[in-house]
């Protein structure tokens, strides 16, 4: 009896090890990007998300517009890809650390966006970079969720 039960312990205790492993890989949400098929700079910001941890899904369509009227983005957000993760809308070349922020906070908003497309944003690293600001959004409005500064010299 002792040992069926040292056994059953054992058993117990191997699958509360994998735990832990289950648990992260569903907790890694999807990120799941809309954007023209010839979008160099939207194939470098899924490359961005995913070195962050992220797994992305890609749709290249004809037209984003739509889909962006769809989730509610307003037109002085837009840039070149829109994406949705977690109940959130994602527009443009939102970094990675904006995203997980959050998602760790749950902010009551619709999403956050980077309007344009500013040098120095992840995917738009070519030249030198630009400050700018990654804006949270519903239908009220917008307001300045992180602020993105050049690189001290």
């Amino acid at each position: 009896m002792k040992r069926r039960m040292f056994l059953a312990a054992g058993a117990g205790t191997a699958a509360l090890a994998l735990l832990p492993k289950a648990f992260a890989q569903r907790a890694v949400p999807t990120v799941v990007v809309y954007k023209n098929a010839g979008c160099g700079c939207c194939r470098e910001w899924e490359k961005h998300m995913r070195a962050a941890g992220f797994r992305v899904e890609s749709h290249s369509v004809a037209d984003v517009i739509p889909m962006k009227r769809k989730l509610g983005v307003p037109d002085a957000l837009q840039s070149c890809h829109t994406a949705t993760v977690d109940g959130y809308v994602l527009e443009g070349h939102v970094p990675a650390g904006d995203v997980k922020r959050l998602l760790r906070e749950r902010t009551r908003t619709r999403g956050l966006a980077v309007p344009g497309m500013p040098v120095g944003s992840p995917g738009m690293e070519q030249g030198p970079p630009q400050p700018y600001s990654t804006l949270a959004f519903d239908e009220s409005g917008s307001r300045v969720f992180a602020r993105h500064q050049l690189p001290r010299e």
